[in-house]
């Protein structure tokens, strides 16, 4: 399979602060891969050297088979970038701001247009409004326009959803997967959970600038670990649960809840010596997970 993205040791260094260090990541053509971690991570510098607006410390990141930092100009013809922050020339008509985005593109000016018209009536937004005028949200709405007015190969999306309301949220996710079958990959960074849960194939968990893990969804949610649940007859002391493979455990009066790997006839045990009333045995959430991996003694 060919990657779409792939980096090598990549490194960006601020002084003496840390970016990110040493990235070892492929994504694959055709994927929709979310790239998680909190606020201060790492992700925004990762997708900034991605896409040749700072230069890496050390290390390389190639686009479809061709380094950035020499053939830049030319993969950014294929990518479509929706910052978490849009900024926008306040006096501009949406179209024409669009139209002028649209010009920096090798694509026939017709044929963008007829994109345009077609996602700003998907997405409700005002084409003859003035940026000044629009919420938050629909600015949001003219940053989609724009990152995929142009068709492109790559979609790279950093905290997409700020300022949507839930049913255009849906309907922006419903366009990524529509995006992703005529056979863009997708490059999803955000620190909401759920949205990654929902959309991605694989996943990379990043934190302090390094991956902790990278793996398909159905894989990290079905890791051997499972979700267990128990209700108690009585609350039972913390002591009660010492065993090696708990972990994010929670206890609220006879409500106990944890996470587990290991030999399940060892957890059977445990269990059998518990005032047990029900017990429920799932798998767990993403953002379950993610917590595991980003525990101190899990760097």
């Amino acid at each position: 399979m060919t990657a779409a993205i792939t980096t090598h040791d990549l490194t960006k260094r601020y002084g003496k602060s840390r970016g990110i260090e040493k990235l070892n990541l492929e994504i694959n053509e055709g994927e929709i891969f979310g790239f998680i971690g909190p606020n201060g991570a790492g992700k925004s510098t990762t997708i900034r050297t991605l896409l040749g607006l700072i230069k890496p410390t050390s290390g390389s990141a190639s686009l479809f088979g061709e380094d950035i930092a020499t053939n830049g100009a030319r993969l950014r013809q294929r990518i479509g970038y929706l910052p978490s922050e849009v900024f926008y020339y306040d006096n501009m008509k949406v179209s024409d701001l669009l139209r002028y985005s649209a010009s920096f593109y090798d694509k026939p000016k017709k044929e963008i247009e007829t994109r345009m018209y077609q996602l700003a009536k998907l997405l409700d937004l005002d084409l003859n409004k003035k940026i000044d005028d629009l919420s938050y949200g629909n600015k949001k709405k003219v940053g989609i326009i724009q990152g995929l007015q142009h068709s492109p190969d790559l979609i790279i999306l950093d905290e997409p959803t700020g300022g949507l309301d839930p049913l255009m949220q849906q309907t922006f996710f419903d366009l990524l997967r529509s995006e992703n079958k005529r056979g863009a990959t997708i490059l999803f960074s955000s620190h909401i959970l759920s949205e990654v849960q929902k959309l991605c194939d694989r996943v990379a968990i990043i934190k302090d600038g390094k991956l902790v893990k990278v793996e398909s969804m159905k894989t990290l949610r079905a890791s051997s670990y499972a979700k267990i649940r128990l209700e108690l007859a009585a609350p039972a002391a913390k002591s009660s649960f010492k065993l090696a493979g708990i972990s994010n455990m929670a206890a609220a009066g006879k409500n106990v809840s944890f996470l587990y790997r290991g030999d399940v006839n060892a957890i059977t045990k445990l269990v059998a010596k518990l005032p047990l009333t029900n017990i429920w045995i799932e798998e767990p959430e993403l953002e379950e997970i993610f917590m595991h991996y980003y525990k101190t003694d899990n760097t």
